[in-house]
């Protein structure tokens, strides 16, 4: 074992180093060569050392390097040395989260990065959270609380007698509202196109003067950083008129919720304080392993009654503040506490400050660049988003794909408000001024006539 895990680590930090230069998208036939993992299932199992080889010598090529500083797709960060190791270190211990009795350390762990993140967002210190997969299931997981909450208060209990029968709930979001957000929905069984749909102003801001009269159960759903443009909707007018009317909001802050970890950026939180619940990614802009998110209630006991469910088996503990699975979907679960504590006790809160503002500095640095070539920025670089037109759609999608091919840097598409752009989302703490330069000559490159 001791040696099968140096073997290990010699070929990680050989892998990492290598990223510097390669390409960012693997080449096809790094791709093709993946066929030789694949084939029957052997009868004789081989040695831990040949399998590691192989898995290094076919599957290692083949990885997209998000890992490096020149990947800017789909706002995937990177993962901080410090979180790495815990990470690996974790993956030793090979601990299960759900019960405190089964891992002390890491659910110990767990509540001590939970209420550092709730500092550095400024979320309520008597909120209660959950690790969880990533900002789907912390949507998923916080709207159940909100579906409690709303339907308990109208007399109906929704965890024992479902939603036949219930009274209606009204679900408001923006125009703009993200993909993820709305999967949540349908498995609460509230459906994605039953929701009210309140318009957006040109960044994709839900417009609080179009929100509507709201009555009865209702949840509303905010944008802390729309995932094209990296705008915020007006959470202070929002949330004053929804709580007026008895509604619950909750904020979809998937990667935006860190700006208000940068004294320079923290404006663009104002108001999300004031919300009911929250849903953050951790594997975005706290740059840890995947899979890590987090979701975070201001009643606590309404997201336990939501994943708690009735009472358990007779074989698994209980106590007064709960275990760690009556606050998250899943009984199993691995030790994802552990990456987050390790990431923020190396950064601290000046360094999480720092990774935040260097991100959004290298997103202005590359939208001034490509401005400069003569090509149109279509939002207002706020944060670590930027949109790209190269002229007419079909052109925009050619130097896409080109940039794609290239491999110097990886970049995805999108439409906005009806024109194809290029998305550039700065997400990873390797990110260097040298990458954003090197990117940014090999856009305007392959953008040229």
């Amino acid at each position: 074992m001791e040696t099968l895990l140096r073997e290990t680590a010699e070929r990680a930090a050989t892998y990492l180093e290598g990223l510097k230069e390669r390409t960012v998208f693997p080449r096809s036939d790094d791709l093709h060569r993946l066929d030789e993992l694949a084939g029957p299932l052997p009868e004789r199992g081989e040695e831990p050392a040949a399998v590691l080889a192989q898995l290094d010598r076919y599957g290692s090529p083949a990885t997209v390097a998000s890992a490096g500083g020149r990947y800017f797709g789909f706002v995937i960060g990177s993962a901080l040395p410090a979180a790495l190791a815990a990470n690996w270190l974790a993956g030793a211990w090979n601990q299960n989260v759900g019960l405190e009795v089964a891992s002390p350390v890491g659910t110990r762990l767990e509540r001590v990065a939970l209420g550092w993140v709730q500092d550095l967002l400024g979320l309520p210190p008597s909120a209660q959270g959950a690790f969880v997969t990533g900002a789907t299931m912390a949507n998923f997981s916080a709207l159940a609380a909100a579906r409690h909450a709303v339907l308990e208060k109208a007399g109906w209990d929704v965890e024992a007698r479902g939603l036949f029968g219930a009274p209606p709930v009204t679900v408001v979001v923006g125009e703009e509202v993200h993909v993820t957000l709305l999967k949540a929905l349908s498995l609460l069984g509230f459906g994605r196109d039953r929701v009210v749909r309140v318009p957006t102003d040109g960044q994709g801001r839900m417009r609080a003067d179009q929100l509507g009269e709201l009555s009865g159960p209702t949840i509303v759903c905010i944008q802390a950083g729309n995932v094209n443009t990296g705008a915020f909707d007006p959470a202070t007018a929002v949330c004053e008129r929804a709580h007026s009317a008895g509604a619950w909001v909750h904020v979809d802050g998937a990667f935006g919720l860190w700006a208000h970890a940068a004294p320079s950026r923290r404006h663009l939180t104002a108001g999300v304080e004031n919300g009911d619940s929250w849903a953050v990614d951790a594997h975005k802009w706290l740059n840890v392993p995947y899979d890590s998110g987090m979701t975070f209630v201001r009643d606590g006991r309404h997201l336990r009654a939501a994943m708690a469910g009735a009472a358990g088996a007779s074989y698994l503990p209980v106590s007064d503040r709960g275990e760690p699975t009556e606050f998250a979907p899943e009984l199993s679960r691995r030790a994802r506490g552990v990456d987050a504590w390790a990431a923020l006790k190396s950064l601290g809160r000046s360094g999480m400050a720092d990774l935040v503002e260097r991100c959004c500095l290298h997103a202005n640095r590359l939208a001034e660049r490509l401005r400069a070539g003569g090509h149109r920025i279509l939002n207002d670089v706020v944060l670590n988003q930027v949109l790209v037109s190269f002229g007419s759609d079909e052109q925009t999608l050619r130097v896409i794909e080109a940039v794609q091919r290239d491999g110097t840097c990886w970049c995805g598409g999108t439409v906005w408000h009806g024109t194809r752009a290029m998305r550039v989302s700065v997400s990873s703490w390797a990110t260097t001024t040298e990458d954003i330069d090197r990117c940014a000559a090999a856009i305007l490159r392959l953008a040229a006539p």
